[in-house]
């Protein structure tokens, strides 16, 4: 077992280079969870929740090396071998196996040498296919074994060889595979759409849950959240979406849509997009507390919604792709809540909403004055009686500023209209040419302006 002077040391350092510090434990259950994964998402997953949370961190650590032992890349195992060094020296897989990473290289190096001469085979041969399936090999074994650059290099050169639409798909999955793991969010979004180009209505329908699934997670890692909760919202058939359980899992897709949907749409969206959906119904029966705070949130009882999403933070906070935006997204969902709460007051005393929303024993005033100087909150506090007023808008002052926007925008109207009647009058409307294989462009040459006098006056070609 780990002691806890040797995790104290490695959680500072943790600290210092900038990662979360997960002290809470989490009400996932690591094998169940990781259970759900495939791939390299298994072994990110893993190293994560070894580097960030305090209770699991051993067990995950051991569990990231076994997996990067059961694959080829040396630098993902020296990486699980680091943490576990500092965080537990006394384990077993502390000790650094050097008999595996050495004859792992060899192997690499025997099978990149191989994949390379069968690819120079196959070019001297000139068939094409043979090419395009030579550059695919390598490139999958270069991306196993970490080379990222040079897996995508070679997946490039898959293109000129890919003479049907499903090579192109394959090609295109197989970069974004690559931007996924680099975290290129705008590289991701840019390349999904040549997923499905051109493809069959069939086969555009059996890759729709993989374009969402992706197109979401380069939105959320781009900071789009509503464009994101719409992805995963309509993310579609369940059984289609298991399949690339190498990128998220089912849960997840509801974890996703859940949260973000909270974050950035309205009480009528998340009712008709989420509560109402049918597809993604699937989805929440693997997640309840999401459903259960989404409804808690559209019948107004707000304090609830965002208990059940606090009991969940620390699950929330080991996850690879959304780690980076939960704070924000609590904030906006918090923010939503208070606004929605007060919504129907004219005034509301502190001490309401200090039990509505603050923790036991503390103030959410510096949370209020926050979101009234934002101008996220359309209020103002009574520091005297302790109070929330909402600040209201002058009806006769508004009707006034309606009704000058009015006259001013059908004054606007009728001057284009009365300018238009005076050209028409004029005769000076540019009428197209209707020659026929003619090189004029139309309208000119028609008319032509006399200079000094303010007069415009038709040209002999138009006479």
């Amino acid at each position: 077992m780990a002691s806890d002077q040797h995790l104290l040391t490695y959680f500072t350092t943790m600290d210092n280079q900038g990662s979360i510090i997960v002290r809470d434990t989490p009400k996932l259950d690591l094998d169940l969870y990781i259970s759900n994964y495939q791939g390299r998402s298994c072994f990110e997953r893993l190293l994560l929740i070894g580097q960030c949370s305090v209770p699991l961190c051993v067990d995950a650590l051991k569990a990231a090396i076994a997996e990067a032992k059961s694959g080829k890349d040396i630098q993902r195992y020296r990486d699980a071998w680091e943490c576990m060094r500092i965080a537990a020296p006394d384990e077993p897989e502390a000790v650094f196996d050097q008999a595996w990473v050495t004859s792992t290289e060899k192997s690499n190096k025997v099978e990149t040498h191989r994949l390379e001469a069968e690819l120079k085979g196959y070019k001297n041969n000139l068939v094409k296919e043979s090419i395009r399936i030579g550059h695919r090999d390598l490139g999958e074994h270069l991306e196993a074994i970490g080379d990222l650059n040079a897996a995508s290099e070679t997946y490039i050169k898959m293109r000129p060889d890919a003479s049907t639409q499903a090579h192109i798909q394959d090609v295109g999955k197989h970069i974004i595979s690559i931007m996924l793991q680099k975290g290129d969010w705008p590289g991701v979004s840019g390349n999904i759409n040549k997923v499905l180009l051109n493809g069959s209505s069939e086969q555009q329908n059996a890759d729709q849950p993989y374009q969402k699934i992706v197109s979401g997670l380069a939105l959320l890692g781009s900071s789009k959240y509503y464009d994101a909760a719409k992805c995963f919202l309509e993310t579609g058939d369940s059984t289609i979406a298991q399949q690339h359980n190498d990128i998220i899992s089912l849960n997840d897709i509801a974890t996703y849509g859940g949260l973000l949907a909270l974050a950035s749409m309205d009480r009528q969206e998340l009712q008709s997009r989420l509560l109402d959906n049918s597809s993604f119904r699937t989805y929440l029966e693997l997640e309840p507390h999401v459903r259960k705070a989404v409804a808690m949130f559209v019948n107004g009882r707000y304090s609830s919604c965002l208990a059940i999403l606090e009991s969940y933070q620390a699950d929330y906070l080991l996850d690879i792709y959304l780690q980076k935006h939960v704070f924000t997204l609590f904030s906006q969902i918090r923010s939503k809540c208070i606004i929605q709460y007060f919504v129907p007051f004219s005034c509301v005393t502190l001490d309401t909403m200090n039990a509505a929303f603050a923790k036991p024993g503390e103030s959410i005033e510096a949370e209020l004055v926050s979101m009234i100087k934002s101008g996220t909150l359309n209020a103002r506090i009574n520091t005297i009686d302790k109070l929330l007023v909402a600040v209201s808008v002058n009806p006769r002052a508004a009707t006034q500023k309606k009704a000058l926007d009015t006259a001013k925008n059908y004054e606007n109207e009728a001057l284009e209209r009365i300018r238009r009647m005076s050209l028409a009058s004029a005769g000076l409307e540019v009428k197209g040419s209707h020659k026929i294989g003619g090189n004029s462009l139309p309208g000119v040459g028609d008319i032509w302006y006399e200079s000094g006098r303010g007069q415009v006056v038709p040209s002999e070609s138009a006479a």
